[in-house]
């Protein structure tokens, strides 16, 4: 396989595993970096979702204990068969809508205009969520979690399926903006994000399967282990970081780069849409 594609193939990766669970939208990262670098055709589109997986496996890997106590529990402890309970139903609405609607919002809302507005948009409810009166807070910990704190979570999840919207971002803001506490947030984003990706990428590959061969196997991999490498620093970097500050900065990256998406559409550097 070419080297100048491997090497495409561990930029996307890097992209994605430094982007996917930041507030920022790793969709709107993937398509400007792919249209820089010439890989933005449909079986680049495909290989956006299914590196996915690897940044899913950085998370569990850093979560490993959790799960595996949780799995362990299971047969025996509430709280574990609650937590189990809530991911599965904060998944279940993404699941419906995105088979309902989300060939449609393929087709008319991957516009510059509306990923820009949405970029731009998100970083005010942001700038919104962080004023939020400290007594706001209701859930302090992902296993004080209701099933009904879950629902409005995974309903606030689908948002993310306009581009530029960010999963991450509509799922730690949503969630503190329901009364989560920032690090209940994006931890429950975390592991919200296992069945959502890993699914949507199974989805994608058996989609799409015609347009794939062994052949393109080596792409695949490099971007799933650069992928896995990038992620895995990025959610230890953000765990860190939600300790002791807030998702301010984020806002306001989320406005410029709104206006960088407007920008590059207009000048025709970047190719946002067939």
């Amino acid at each position: 396989m070419d080297l100048v594609l491997l090497v495409k193939a561990a930029v996307m990766g890097i992209v994605e595993g430094l982007t996917e669970f930041l507030p920022i939208s790793s969709t709107g990262h993937l398509i400007l970096a792919g249209s820089l670098l010439g890989f933005d055709d449909n079986k680049a589109k495909v290989f956006d979702i299914a590196i996915q997986t690897g940044a899913i496996f950085a998370v569990i890997l850093v979560y490993w204990q959790k799960i595996h106590a949780t799995v362990v529990a299971l047969p025996r402890q509430a709280k574990a068969r609650r937590f189990v309970l809530n991911v599965l139903i904060a998944f279940f609405p993404a699941v419906v809508l995105g088979l309902l609607f989300g060939k449609a919002i393929q087709e008319h809302l991957f516009t510059p205009a509306v990923v820009a507005a949405t970029f731009i948009v998100g970083g005010f409810v942001i700038l919104w969520a962080e004023k939020r009166p400290p007594g706001s807070v209701r859930v302090e910990n992902v296993d004080d979690m209701t099933p009904w704190d879950a629902l409005k979570v995974g309903l606030v999840q689908c948002f993310a399926m306009i581009p530029g919207t960010s999963r991450s971002g509509a799922t730690i803001i949503g969630g503190m903006l329901l009364g989560l506490s920032r690090k209940a947030a994006t931890e429950f984003s975390f592991f919200l994000a296992m069945p959502t990706l890993i699914g949507a990428g199974a989805y994608s590959l058996y989609k799409e399967r015609a347009l794939l061969s062994m052949a393109d196997l080596p792409m695949f991999l490099v971007g799933l282990v650069f992928s896995f490498i990038s992620a895995w620093l990025c959610v230890r970097w953000l765990l860190r970081y939600i300790s002791t500050h807030d998702f301010i900065p984020f806002a306001w990256y989320r406005i410029a780069f709104g206006i960088v998406v407007l920008a590059t559409a207009w000048s025709g550097a970047v190719v946002w849409a067939d």
